[in-house]
């Protein structure tokens, strides 16, 4: 977990980066955490700062020689304390620049923050990613004896959680206060989303839930109820008095249909297969999505599932978001990296189905994700004109009529007869939509 760095330097860097880390916890009077800790490290002044933020920049623009030479010990703390500071900065592009010219993920500084474990605290996943594709030790400790895991457990980052988990990390580590990651996610943490999606993933992934901490003498539950947590309370008790799990696929298959987050937890935990099928090649999280039970799809996003699984119908939990519209779910399945490109049974992506439906708010978002606005599918039809010519004519068409011109689609691409959408929309009499269409 990050600790206060010292330093007059530091301090203004600190207090700085300090305004995005969580809300100052209420720790209760009668069992606040080691004396230590308590003095010297409040969870709102555990630093985000960035330590390095004077490093000298290393260009990254450079070609490299054919043979290139080793880089001198001066050279390489440089590219390592840019590559700490892009960290800090959540500088994909730059870091990813940095690895590929040696720079180091698991170089710490004089504080014991290395990129990898900034990554952790601070709840960057592409960057958490990146450092695990280059080495990343993944139990590795900072200054506080913490893992990643506790770091990204106290913060409430429930995917960085989940791809820590799948990456191996070690679940029950007790850091130097005596607390594990989920010990941490409860008296640090709140009665939020946030922590309730951490806490089931930490019970997805099998962490140790009846330890006590080492000088509260309290279990995870214990803490919840201490602090008035009622909602991480209640999934603490599902975890640890629920009935044991004889069919675990079938029961995550279940839970995942109902909505049931909690239970999707206990399924994993377990040991369910996270892409077991149902007789029509559903998954887990294709049943989730179907019924737009955001809560569950959260667990199974974070724990690894798959939103490009095909079910017998050629659907997959992304292209149903276009035909449910849940602009949640999409939000919920976009850290995933759902390929945009797949096709329905109709030779279509999740723009078109949505177009036709009315979701405005759905295009609204997903045309800003990269998707291909004018992909035409087997019909012969783009989202464009799918809005017209399935469409009602009515506000909610006209709207999305705008937002698809707004992000850039072809008002000049025909059906296969040769018709634009502005003629369907004439021939129809949609005279709004018309209006929209016939402006340059």
């Amino acid at each position: 977990m990050p600790r206060a760095a010292a330093g007059a330097a530091v301090l203004a860097v600190a207090a700085l980066a300090a305004c995005s880390g969580p809300s100052t916890p209420v720790a209760p009077a009668p069992t606040t955490p080691a004396t230590t800790r308590t003095a010297t490290m409040d969870p709102s002044t555990r630093p985000s700062a960035n330590p390095a933020t004077t490093a000298t920049t290393v260009p990254t623009t450079a070609q490299p020689s054919a043979t290139p030479r080793p880089l001198t010990p001066a050279e390489q703390g440089r590219l390592d304390a840019d590559l700490r500071d892009a960290a800090w900065k959540d500088d994909r592009a730059r870091a990813t620049a940095l690895v590929v010219r040696g720079a180091d993920v698991n170089a710490k500084d004089e504080t014991q923050q290395s990129a990898y474990l900034i990554a952790t605290s601070e709840g960057r996943l592409g960057l958490l990613r990146l450092a695990l594709s280059h080495g990343a030790k993944v139990d590795d400790k900072d200054s506080w004896n913490g893992t990643g895991l506790i770091r990204a457990a106290e913060r409430g980052h429930g995917l960085v959680v989940g791809a820590l988990l799948r990456a191996g990390i070690d679940r029950d580590h007790v850091n130097r206060i005596g607390y594990q990651a989920v010990h941490e996610a409860v008296w640090f943490g709140r009665d939020t989303t946030t922590y309730l999606d951490t806490v089931r993933v930490l019970v997805a992934g099998g962490v140790e839930l009846t330890r006590p901490s080492r000088d509260e003498r309290l279990t995870p539950l214990q803490m919840a109820r201490e602090r008035g947590l009622d909602r991480l309370a209640g999934a603490l008790v599902r975890a640890t008095t629920a009935d044991p799990v004889d069919h675990p696929d079938a029961a995550l298959l279940g839970a995942a249909a109902r909505g049931d987050a909690d239970a999707v937890a206990l399924a994993l935990r377990a040991g369910a297969d996270l892409e077991t099928r149902d007789a029509k090649r559903r998954t887990a999280l294709l049943l989730a999505v179907t019924g737009d039970h955001v809560d569950a799809a959260r667990v199974l996003v974070a724990m690894g599932a798959d939103p490009d699984a095909l079910d017998d119908r050629h659907d997959t939990p992304w292209l149903v978001t276009g035909v449910t519209g849940s602009v949640a779910m999409l939000e919920a399945l976009l850290p995933a990296g759902p390929d945009l490109t797949i096709r329905n049974r109709y030779g279509g992506v999740s723009i078109i189905p949505a177009s036709e439906r009315g979701h405005v708010d759905y295009v609204r978002r997903v045309v800003r994700t990269g998707i291909d606005v004018d992909h035409v599918n087997d019909l012969g039809w783009t989202a464009l004109l799918e809005a017209v010519i399935l469409g009602d004519g009515g506000e909610r068409h006209q709207q999305i009529v705008r937002l698809l011109l707004d992000a850039g689609a072809d008002r000049s691409i025909a059906d296969k007869e040769g018709v634009t959408a502005l003629e369907h929309a004439r021939d129809k009499g949609y005279a709004a939509i018309a209006k929209i269409l016939e402006k340059p």
